[in-house]
C-alpha cells in the first residue's frame, strides 16, 4: 500500500471556504477516482492554514491511473476554478508504511 499526502497552505482565513465547496462539490467527485480516502484534515494548532489529505492506493501503477482519471473528468476540470486560487503553495508526498504500521 502507498499513501499519497497532499498538503496545501491555503490563503489566511480561506479554510471555511475552502471546506464548505469540497465538502459540497469536490469530495465526492475524487473519491469517485481516487478510491480510497485516508483523512482529510485542517490545522488547529502549529501550521496555520493548513489543508492535509490522505489517499491510498495499492500501487504507484494504481495511484498514476486513478488521479489521470480524475484529471481528465470534466466535472473535476469545472471545479478546480473554486478553490484553486485559494491554494498558495501545495506539497505532495508517497509514503510506504513500515511492515509494522498499523496502516500495513
Amino acid at each position: 500500500m502507498f499513501y499519497e499526502i497532499r498538503t496545501y497552505r491555503l490563503k489566511n482565513g480561506t479554510i471555511p471556504h475552502y471546506l464548505k465547496v469540497v465538502e459540497e462539490e469536490g469530495i465526492a467527485i475524487q473519491k469517485a477516482h481516487l478510491g480510497n480516502l485516508v483523512g482529510y484534515f485542517h490545522s488547529e494548532i502549529g501550521v496555520i492554514n493548513e489543508i492535509v489529505h490522505i489517499w491510498a492506493y495499492s500501487s504507484l501503477d494504481d495511484r498514476e491511473a486513478r488521479r489521470g482519471r480524475l484529471a481528465a473528468d470534466p466535472e473535476w476540470q469545472a471545479f478546480l476554478p473554486k478553490i484553486r486560487d485559494l491554494i498558495e503553495q501545495a506539497e505532495n508526498k508517497i509514503m510506504k508504511p513500515a511492515g509494522f504500521s498499523p496502516l500495513g
